[in-house]
């Protein structure tokens, strides 16, 4: 299997940008939790990922200080990994909102942040597919959402990622000669992103189905 054909079948699940938005975030015309920052200021959770049930932890009593120091502990996770630490730190909000959605003025609130900081965090998270934006009908406030299977379409996105570099690699083996050392390390290395591929797409339905079948037991 060429690196291009192992590509379709990886995108044939969904890509980050037809990420599945979580219930609250549509069409809720209201503003979002702020983990118990905000008592009230938000609609109720949405069930997803536990069956429907109810989250064992309500809102309020959450510490918020907890809720800031797990955020950041994550975030210099990620940051260690090459994540810039801005829009890593309102992806680790986001993760802690209850309806995955909040508003600029709530990620600032909630980050200790200011609006230009999260203007910035939040452009970047739109632009590489993580996260997406809704406007509020009559007003200029956007709600930031993050997909229910945001960890699906980061391996998605490292996937498609892997599939150009493996395009790329094709082109310089044919440069160096595939028989030349340094092309023969080429041309494995695009066997081995060929076979991640290959495997991802299958991978990713084996846990939709796992996901499901927790979901209705």
């Amino acid at each position: 299997m060429s690196v291009r054909q192992a590509k379709t079948s990886a995108d044939a699940a969904v890509a980050p940008g037809d990420a599945r938005r979580p219930e609250a975030a549509r069409g809720s015309g209201g503003p979002a939790d702020g983990n118990g920052l905000r008592p009230g200021s938000g609609p109720a959770a949405a069930p997803s990922g536990n069956g429907g049930h109810a989250p064992t932890r309500s809102r309020s009593s959450r510490d918020p200080a907890a809720v800031r120091g797990f955020i950041e502990r994550f975030t210099a996770q990620l940051t260690q990994a090459g994540f810039p630490r801005t829009p890593a730190r309102i992806f680790v909000a986001l993760l802690t909102s209850d309806s995955s959605t909040l508003t600029a003025a709530e990620l600032a609130d909630l980050l200790q942040t200011s609006a230009a900081s999260v203007s910035g965090g939040v452009r970047y998270l739109l632009q590489v597919g993580l996260i997406g934006a809704d406007g509020e009908p009559g007003s200029r406030r956007q709600h930031y959402w993050m997909s229910e299977q945001v960890w699906q379409d980061i391996v998605r996105l490292r996937d498609r990622q892997f599939t150009r570099w493996a395009a790329e690699m094709e082109e310089g083996v044919r440069v160096l000669g595939p028989d030349s050392p340094a092309g023969v390390r080429m041309a494995e290395t695009v066997r081995y992103f060929e076979f991640i591929s290959a495997e991802m797409a299958g991978l990713l339905a084996r846990w939709d189905s796992r996901r499901q079948a927790a979901d209705s037991g």
